[in-house]
């Protein structure tokens, strides 16, 4: 017999607030669990709730304005919707911007980061371009409007995949460790003091219903808390399929049906297994269900986004 599919959310008021109050996201996962969407929805759901936000890609192709109906941004942090920003944080502009930011001036920025000797010694500096991307992101965690109020009450980044994420994310203690005191390594704390601070940074990690995903993210997990000393707050399993069938439903139907009851109970039970497994992380634990449409555009994103939003 076939059975209906529960619409609740299933998110608690506790998993709400654990992002609630958080005013940086990031979002990772191993590469195709579908982090981009997941930055997405929780981009979309709090600007819905009136917090500012700014959702970051790195230096990527851009997808985040895509999913939500909109022209690319580029480089330029740009509106999407009311309280919602996007920016593609590159290296070139980035640097730029982390150069005059130290320098002040742009006639210094041109005649020391446009000299083409000066620009091939940069690329000996450990991690340099890492540096500065995470340097654009976190500037705007800082600025402030001319009221005296954030410019952004929150910004999310879609991070890149896990082993990149852990290299991007341990970058600030490299730059302590490696560079002398100075401009570059008094940048690198504060980035590192944002990054570790557990009453304003949280990450989030996606994964699938699958082994591999699944101990990928363990293995995220342990990485990041040990590694680079951040803290999970939250994990989503995209892409959960639920169970509609009782035991014997696929009996004396036709062949082909039969078929696909099996397939689908297969891969509700994987997705069951798991989620016991993410379990083990004693971490709140988000379910999104997988989605069946056509074009996975604004729409599908919004109805991502309820799943974050629901428990209010």
């Amino acid at each position: 017999m076939l059975r209906s599919t529960p619409c609740h959310v299933n998110v608690t008021f506790a998993v709400v607030e654990e992002l609630n109050d958080k005013r940086l996201i990031v979002v990772t996962g191993k590469g195709g669990v579908g982090k981009t969407t997941i930055a997405a929805a929780l981009a979309v759901q709090s600007a819905r709730e009136g917090k500012r936000t700014l959702v970051c890609e790195v230096n990527t192709r851009e997808r985040i304005s895509q999913l939500l109906g909109k022209p690319e941004v580029g480089a330029e942090v740009t509106a999407l919707d009311e309280n919602l920003w996007a920016v593609d944080v590159r290296p070139q502009e980035a640097m730029r911007e982390y150069a005059l930011m130290l320098l002040k001036f742009e006639s210094v920025y041109n005649a020391v980061f446009e000299n083409r000797v000066v620009r091939y010694f940069l690329r000996f500096i450990p991690s340099l371009q890492e540096l500065v991307l995470l340097g654009k992101i976190l500037f705007h965690l800082k600025e402030k409007r001319p009221d005296g109020s954030w410019r952004f009450d929150r910004i999310i980044i879609d991070a890149p995949a896990t082993g990149h994420a852990i290299t991007f994310f341990s970058v600030p203690q490299v730059i302590i460790d490696t560079v002398p005191p100075g401009a570059m390594s008094s940048d690198a704390a504060w980035m590192r003091d944002f990054l570790i601070d557990r009453a304003t940074t949280a990450v989030v990690l996606v994964s699938l219903p699958e082994e591999m995903p699944v101990n990928e993210t363990l293995e995220l997990h342990d990485a990041l808390t040990t590694r680079v000393k951040m803290h999970p707050r939250l994990v989503v399993l995209n892409g959960f399929i639920s169970r509609r069938f009782e035991a014997g439903d696929g009996d004396g139907v036709w062949a082909g049906l039969a078929d696909v009851v099996r397939s689908h109970e297969t891969r509700a039970q994987m997705s069951v297994d798991s989620q016991q497994k993410l379990a083990s992380l004693k971490l709140p634990l988000i379910t999104v269900p997988r989605l069946n449409v056509p074009d996975f555009d604004r729409k599908a994103i919004d109805a991502v986004a309820q799943r974050f939003g629901g428990a209010r």
